[in-house]
């Protein structure tokens, strides 16, 4: 019988503070593992050989939520509302991210992830919603976390998400202040909110499973299933390696 897969998870970083901590949301972890993989923490302070030991022995990549990615990596002065910036952590995860396409490894990007991933492809981003391009929606909700605010369309023919979602309409919930701008190399947008923001995208030519949204289907897993998709898709392409 093989073994569960293994799924690196990238944590968000404490900035400014002492003493300095690594963590992660614990619904990343349960998702992980109710989807039948086995979730590994990849912080920002693993150093070149342990991040290389871990490395080999990952069958997939999820990306999480947090702080806001450095405006410097896509060619852009800081905004004012930036904030919780890990130049280690973006680092790390950008790294982590051409590693992953460039050896197939499955990724899924959630948040700050598809930021990261957009990035890493050298994409840009709206560093700020309110400001530009603007909005009527919120999407940073004080709703708690494991309930929908508002509805995002997704493209099913011929999509990865759209047949993991398995319909044409997911409500999500929402917790961003910035989004996707630019898109990266290769990458398609494939959901989006009804203010045009891109919420999901996807790589067609990537060499394995990748996928990115922009809500946080972690907190999700309990009631929707299309949560629990994304994990289980994840996951399953780990297995498939």
């Amino acid at each position: 019988m093989r073994a569960a897969p293994l799924i690196g998870v990238t944590t968000s970083v404490t900035v400014d503070e002492y003493p300095e901590r690594a963590y992660v949301n614990t619904a990343y972890l349960a998702a992980v593992q109710q989807a039948g993989g086995i979730p590994v923490l990849l912080p920002p302070q693993l150093d070149a050989r342990s991040r290389a030991a871990l490395w080999e022995r990952l069958d997939g990549l999820l990306l999480t939520g947090g702080g806001d990615v450095h405006p410097d990596r896509f060619g852009e002065a800081r905004h004012p509302a930036v904030s919780l910036v890990s130049e280690a952590r973006d680092a790390l995860e950008i790294d982590l991210t051409a590693q992953a396409l460039a050896s197939g490894l499955p990724l899924l990007a959630i948040c700050r992830g598809v930021q990261v991933l957009n990035v890493a492809l050298g994409g840009s981003l709206y560093q700020d919603i309110t400001s530009e391009p603007g909005s009527t929606i919120v999407h940073t909700q004080t709703e708690p976390r494991d309930r929908p605010t508002h509805l995002v369309k997704v493209m099913g023919e011929g999509t990865r998400l759209g047949a993991i979602a398995g319909v044409a309409e997911l409500p999500v919930n929402s917790f961003h202040h910035q989004a996707l701008k630019r898109l990266g190399r290769g990458l398609r947008d494939v959901a989006w909110a009804p203010d045009g923001i891109v919420e999901g995208v996807e790589l067609p030519e990537a060499k394995g499973f990748v996928v990115g949204v922009q809500w946080h289907p972690e907190e999700l897993v309990g009631h929707d299933a299309a949560a629990r998709n994304l994990f289980e898709a994840l996951v399953a392409a780990a297995a498939a390696r």
